[in-house]
């Protein structure tokens, strides 16, 4: 693949995810998510030596649903991943696309100079990146 047809991370990162405290009941923490038509909730560091933290849906499904838990009364930093494998914004969408594989994860966070800017997703990846590269 020549360096004209490279794509990016950024150029195929989104916006749809929301921003909760660890210490938010799933519930509150699901219909921020839904409210927002996120795919995901990025958990805030407690302070500058934290780690983000990481919910997607599947996690409410297997972690509170299927164990039949109050959403009301599980916070989310019992159900979260951290810490989150994060990708950089330049990195070429198939080294994004090979981590993912390897660590067989399906989202990670856009990060740039410690702060998160953006989540990127396989679904991204594959329609966006493939879709630009094929353009």
């Amino acid at each position: 693949m020549s360096e004209k047809n490279m794509v990016t991370v950024r150029e195929v990162m989104n916006q749809r995810y929301v921003r909760v405290s660890g210490m938010d009941a799933v519930a509150e923490a699901f219909l921020q998510m839904r409210e927002a038509d996120a795919r995901c909730m990025i958990v805030e560091r407690r302070d500058e030596n934290d780690e983000y933290g990481l919910v997607l849906h599947t996690d409410i499904v297997r972690k509170v649903i299927g164990p039949d838990r109050s959403p009301d009364r599980v916070r989310i930093y019992e159900i979260m991943s951290k810490p989150v494998l994060s990708v950089h914004p330049g990195m070429n969408i198939r080294y994004a696309s090979r981590l993912f594989e390897r660590f067989r994860i399906r989202v990670a966070p856009v990060v740039e100079a410690g702060e998160i800017i953006g989540i990127v997703t396989d679904l991204d990846i594959a329609t966006l990146g493939l879709g630009q590269l094929l353009a």
